[in-house]
């Protein structure tokens, strides 16, 4: 097998690995979101523990691409899609930093009730998680629209925060423990809020991977 070829089955590899991360992560926001939305302590505690296995992901995909660069010596399109794989790994990683930013919310609230059910934090979740699918996809497919597309899905994401921050304003009052609960929530919101933002920067990395040239997604 020429060297081009062992190349291209390592970065197939290498994206496997960054796909089989990206699912870990997206499972940790669906169990931080349920932990939220029940209070679930013991569930809180397990996403938690679990955030080890997310950072040893990281590295090792870190050392992969590292390794890559040194054994090949990839120049252009090639170097970038490596680097943009290491750079994905990272920002795999803060989202399941959120997950766990979630889940100590979750924790912190348990053994109390909800002033009321979860509606639009649960949106916001399956907004975030369906935008990390599609920058995972767009840098597989090395697809520019794809990524281009995540900007939209980001705005829909930032109205929904805005829809929460003013729905739990609204619920305020002057009861401590109320308004506290209402507080932490307005952090899971805003942790959801940056689980799309770092999506979103996964898309502009992709445009600059395929492309060589630099796209602002957030503005």
């Amino acid at each position: 097998m020429d060297t081009r070829s062992n190349f291209h089955n390592a970065v197939e590899d290498l994206q496997n690995e960054l796909l089989g991360m990206g699912k870990l992560v997206e499972q940790q926001i669906s169990r931080a979101v349920k932990a939220l939305a029940l209070l679930d302590e013991s569930l809180a505690k397990q996403i938690i523990g679990d955030d080890d296995r997310i950072d040893e992901k990281m590295l090792e995909i870190e050392e992969a691409c590292l390794k890559l660069i040194a054994l090949q010596q990839p120049m252009a399109v090639d170097l970038r899609t490596i680097g943009m794989a290491m750079k994905i790994s990272i920002d795999l990683e803060r989202i399941a930093d959120h997950a766990v930013d979630i889940a100590k919310v979750a924790a912190r609230l348990s053994g109390e009730e909800l002033v009321k059910p979860l509606e639009i934090i649960p949106q916001m979740a399956e907004l975030v998680r369906e935008m990390l699918r599609e920058s995972l996809a767009a840098y597989t497919e090395r697809s520019i629209h794809r990524a281009a597309a995540l900007a939209e899905k980001d705005d829909e994401v930032d109205k929904l925060y805005s829809a929460v921050m003013n729905e739990i304003i609204g619920l305020m009052g002057e009861e401590f423990a109320r308004n506290r609960q209402l507080t932490q929530l307005m952090l899971a919101a805003h942790f959801l809020e940056r689980v799309g933002d770092h999506a979103t920067n996964i898309g502009e990395g992709v445009i600059y991977m395929v492309t060589g040239k630099r796209k602002d997604l957030n503005i």
